[in-house]
């Protein structure tokens, strides 16, 4: 298993092609912004829990959803009609993170795999502008949303999570049509679900996405704090 270098100026990573057939690329290094865009750009991410170090991976294949796919459910238009939820860009990503971080029955013990210093490395990421999030509000309170990191006309989903029936999924929505409307071309999606596929999304081989990804990354980058400029 290719080690990671803990020199900070060596953000080297093992071509992806050899990835075991799970996907996992390479282990340790760390989650400094430099290291998670480099990633990023080459179709990479990090996943791993407390207990473990950091795991990076480019599974194959990949699931993604092309914005001008997105498919909406019958009983999801319901939930989209003005006035059911309210719905923002980066008005509070730490607190996102916080919630998609909860208790996940999938997990031993219900830990997450959003650990304590990812938290902090994306916070960072939102900070410079690259990460953010999408909350969904109902009466005053955050009931739903999700994150992730955006480069070129590229997405790159992380989480989500949801305190009331279609709140994440009205996120994701309302989401991919804001990135519609600005010429995204790409939403990365990692592995597939019945959630995300339900949406449109499909899994494509490895090498067909970086190829998606790679012309994605020439659209001009949207960096900084984001607002919906559609209806």
């Amino acid at each position: 298993m290719f080690r990671l270098s803990t020199n900070p100026w060596d953000l080297r990573f093992p071509p992806v092609d050899s990835a075991s057939p799970e996907g996992l690329l390479a282990v340790g290094g760390d989650l400094r912004p430099e290291r998670l865009l480099e990633a990023y750009r080459h179709g990479i991410f990090p996943w791993y829990s407390d207990d473990q170090p950091i795991l990076w991976w480019s599974p194959d294949p990949r699931t993604v959803l092309f914005p001008d796919n997105l498919h909406i459910s019958r009983s999801l238009k319901r939930s989209l009609r003005p006035g059911l939820f309210k719905v923002t860009l980066d008005r509070c990503f730490r607190d996102v993170m916080q919630h998609c971080a909860g208790p996940r029955p999938q997990y031993p013990n219900g830990g997450t795999w959003i650990t304590a210093e990812m938290l902090e490395a994306y916070s960072n990421l939102h900070e410079q502008g690259y990460a953010h999030s999408v909350e969904t509000w109902k009466d005053g309170q955050l009931v739903g949303g999700l994150y992730g990191v955006a480069l070129g006309g590229a997405f790159f989903a992380e989480s989500m999570f949801m305190k009331m029936d279609d709140a994440s999924k009205v996120a994701l929505v309302s989401l991919v049509r804001q990135l519609q409307a600005w010429g995204f071309s790409l939403m990365d999606c990692q592995q597939a679900s019945p959630h995300v596929m339900s949406f449109g999304a499909e899994e494509i081989p490895r090498r067909e996405f970086l190829d998606h990804l790679t012309t994605a990354l020439t659209l001009p980058e949207r960096r900084g704090r984001w607002q919906f400029d559609i209806p």
